[in-house]
């Protein structure tokens, strides 16, 4: 998806202005959960997560969608990652 795309679908489903987040080559969080729905789209890199439902690989281009309290665990690819994500409380 192409980031211009990306934005108007955030603003569409009514998520928060989006900030980017860059995370460290190799780099793990644990399992988590965020007190927000998440919708992200990778810019430069890739980002594996893992949630209960299974997991999966993002890369340029990749869009990813966390609900809100849903548990899930991230490694950060070679290159690290970064990505444009929106929140949206609920």
């Amino acid at each position: 998806m192409q980031e211009h795309d990306f934005l108007q679908l955030l603003a569409d489903e009514g998520f928060g202005t989006p900030v980017v987040v860059e995370r460290e080559p190799l780099g793990t969080l644990d399992e988590h959960a965020h007190p927000f729905e998440a919708k992200a789209l990778v810019l430069h890199g890739s980002l594996r997560i893992r949630t209960a439902t299974g997991e999966r690989t993002y890369a340029v281009g990749d869009v990813f969608h966390l609900q809100r309290d849903e548990p899930h665990s991230e490694v950060f690819g070679e290159e690290g990652v970064r990505y444009r994500v929106g929140r949206k409380q609920a």
